[in-house]
């Protein structure tokens, strides 16, 4: 996963942030490719699968699909 310089996640349009009322502070998610929608769908889910920010894990996942990608688990 590429990694963001704070200068390229304050340059992201607030639609590619899975919280877009907190973009681009902390707690945003930043989700410009997949391998950051997989990220914050691993982290919304916490190291037990069990979703610790249910609805952070549901906006990855979406975004994942509609990227053409499989949420973590899915589609095994």
């Amino acid at each position: 996963m590429a990694k963001l310089t704070m200068a390229q996640r304050k340059a992201l349009p607030k639609s590619s942030f899975l919280v877009p009322s907190k973009a681009p502070g902390p707690g945003s998610f930043p989700v410009p490719d997949k391998a950051h929608m997989r990220n914050a769908l691993a982290v919304a889910h916490g190291a037990h699968g069990a979703p610790k920010r249910p609805s952070v894990a549901a906006k990855a996942a979406s975004k994942l699909r509609g990227a053409g990608g499989k949420p973590a688990g899915k589609g095994k």
